[in-house]
């Protein structure tokens, strides 16, 4: 198979030149200066090489902004990886391992399990109830280790499509689809009232595909919504400019928003009612 040339309906496996222009910090050649002599330094480069071997291949990767420019080239980076055998199927969502890292001591090596959806492009990341995120410490760390962990995803890739199938299951009434939208809104907001949107607004589809009452399109509608940004409630805030959701930047706040989701929507798969969210924004 030529990697270089496997098609990701949208795009291709990345090559180095990719990676290189959009994440220099996966290539540093060494920590930021100023690190612990415990430090064990182990190239993000090397892993992904690694994982390559064993058929993960790169679809999409990006880096933090910084702030202080001695971070520049070391800072946290994130890339999600496909498995080469399903790089060409048509399936709606494939499994997808997401890995964490930086080389200036701000994030350990992370493995977490996540699912790309095509038809929104999606790219969702499971929560710690459902796949146990693997982390690794930069001391005495080796390099072949978190490749040998990314096969625990491996087995347990057949896991994920059951948990994809009671959330397909799961039928929510209005009341219950507006409670998870606005627990969502409290993940990325501090309180309903300070959103730029209404919960009733995240809850939109963007596609006809998009629609339906099951609890699967209902969590993608609401992750799709409050990471791109764009969605609106037609409302002007004091200003008297459009309301509007703007896209999210960070690489933790994208994890944590799709981690927490994620918890919202098991919590409702497995019967339980979710807790007043108005109750929840008091208690933050």
């Amino acid at each position: 198979m030529n990697l270089q040339n496997t098609t990701n309906f949208k795009a291709v496996a990345l090559t180095e030149e990719t990676l290189r222009r959009q994440a220099p910090s996966v290539f540093a050649p060494g920590p930021m200066a100023g690190v612990s002599p415990r430090y064990t330094f182990v190239p993000t480069a090397e892993i992904v090489d690694g994982l390559r071997e064993q058929d993960w291949l790169p679809v999409a990767v990006e880096e933090q902004r910084i702030r202080q420019e001695a971070r520049r080239g070391f800072q946290k980076h994130l890339l999600r990886f496909r498995r080469a055998e399903q790089m060409e199927t048509l399936d709606e969502w494939n499994v997808e391992l997401v890995l964490l890292n930086s080389h200036d001591t701000g994030c350990a090596y992370q493995l977490h399990a996540g699912i790309y959806r095509r038809i929104c492009s999606n790219g969702l990341v499971m929560s710690e109830t459902s796949f146990q995120a693997i982390r690794f410490r930069h001391t005495g760390l080796l390099g072949g280790e978190i490749v040998e962990a990314s096969l625990r995803l491996v087995e347990f890739m057949p896991r994920v499509g059951e948990l994809v199938n009671r959330f397909r299951e799961r039928t929510l009434d209005v009341r219950e689809s507006l409670s998870l939208a606005a627990h969502a809104v409290l993940l990325r907001y501090e309180s309903l009232e300070s959103a730029p949107v209404d919960a009733d607004t995240v809850l939109k589809a963007r596609r006809p595909e998009d629609e339906g009452t099951d609890l699967w399109h209902t969590m993608n509608r609401v992750a799709e919504n409050l990471e791109r940004g764009g969605v609106s409630d037609w409302h002007r805030d004091r200003r008297g400019r459009l309301r509007s959701a703007r896209a999210l930047r960070g690489i933790d706040a994208k994890v944590s928003l799709n981690k927490g989701l994620w918890t919202l929507a098991e919590s409702l798969a497995n019967g339980q009612t979710l807790p007043s969210a108005e109750a929840v924004a008091l208690a933050v």
